[in-house]
């Protein structure tokens, strides 16, 4: 087994290589001077069992064709089989056809990455299940569930007053999942887009009064949303309102608007490599999903069944 990083997410990658006392395979991923990606395996990898790590954040674009090249370096390198490791996948939310002339960019980017030579994929929290089925090849997506139940155990004493909220009905089904892990309520937001980064809360289905909620989802990215969630809920008698949440994109005024509003803290995991000022802003905490995705691979390697992480 080899693992292989990008420059998406260099720190993620070294911690799962920790995780596995695995080095990481030596690679130069560089750019010429019109900004082409280059990519250059520097150790032996024929025959291997390739892991390559990169999440497709931002900057998307630049992040997707670093994997797909190395892919193809891979390929070329005759490695026995190349599994993309990408604890967050961009293009996630483009999963349907929302008005008449637009793509599916998730369909074109899992063809992307299957054309490339990638023989599986594993990733994490997908924002639809079914984009599982766009890829040809068997896919893998994990979900943090588990990670952040433990934290929520961990920080918040057991009580009757501990509330999950879905933050829209689409979510339902992810935060009824943390209810059952943690014995707690589940209540869900109803809400409106007026149009793609804006929501409008039109409703609170659940009685939250004298509850701590908190809110679950897959993706945060410029916090609107949360942000009128956790409004709505104290205007209804919650005594407070924390976030839970799998992939921190927090694009645009997304910082200014945690650290203005009323959430307690914020909760994301390390899919994405996050800039200084996320790191520094004290609503905002990280935790830890190497030891997972770690386990994955490991189990990967070995042929093992990968569902019962999922327990």
């Amino acid at each position: 087994m080899k693992l292989l990083s990008g420059n998406s997410n260099r720190a993620l990658s070294q911690a799962i290589a920790d995780h596995l006392d695995a080095p990481l395979t030596k690679a130069q991923v560089k750019r010429f001077a019109d900004n082409e990606v280059f990519a250059i395996i520097e150790e032996n990898v024929r025959g291997e069992d390739v892991f390559i790590l990169q999440s497709t954040s931002y900057p998307a674009n630049d992040n997707l064709m670093e994997l797909l090249i190395i892919t193809d370096a891979l390929v070329r390198a005759s490695a026995r089989r190349i599994t993309a490791v990408i604890p967050y996948f961009g293009y996630a939310r483009q999963d349907r056809k929302t008005g008449g002339r637009t793509p599916i960019s998730a369909k074109l980017v899992a063809n992307l990455i299957t054309r490339a030579g990638a023989d599986r994929v594993l990733t994490m929290d997908l924002h639809a299940g079914q984009i599982q089925g766009f890829f040809d090849i068997p896919t893998d997506n994990l979900v943090a569930t588990p990670v952040l139940a433990q934290d929520i155990k961990e920080r918040y004493a057991r009580g009757d007053d501990l509330m999950i909220v879905s933050p829209d009905v689409g979510g339902v089904v992810r935060a009824r999942s943390l209810a059952s892990r943690l014995d707690a309520d589940l209540a869900i937001v109803d809400k409106r887009r007026p149009k793609a980064g804006e929501s409008e809360v039109m409703n609170i289905i659940g009685d939250v009064q004298g509850r701590r909620c908190i809110l679950f989802d897959d993706i945060v990215d410029s916090g609107g949303t949360l942000v009128n969630a956790a409004k709505a809920l104290i205007d209804q008698g919650a005594t407070e309102v924390s976030a839970y949440i799998s992939h921190g994109v927090l694009s645009g005024p997304a910082v200014q608007r945690i650290t203005d509003g009323p959430l307690k803290e914020l909760v994301i995991t390390n899919s994405i490599e996050q800039p200084h000022e996320v790191l520094n802003c004290p609503k905002i905490r990280t935790v830890s999903v190497a030891p997972l995705v770690g386990e994955a691979i490991r189990r990967i390697a070995n042929e093992e069944s990968v569902s019962k992480l999922f327990d």
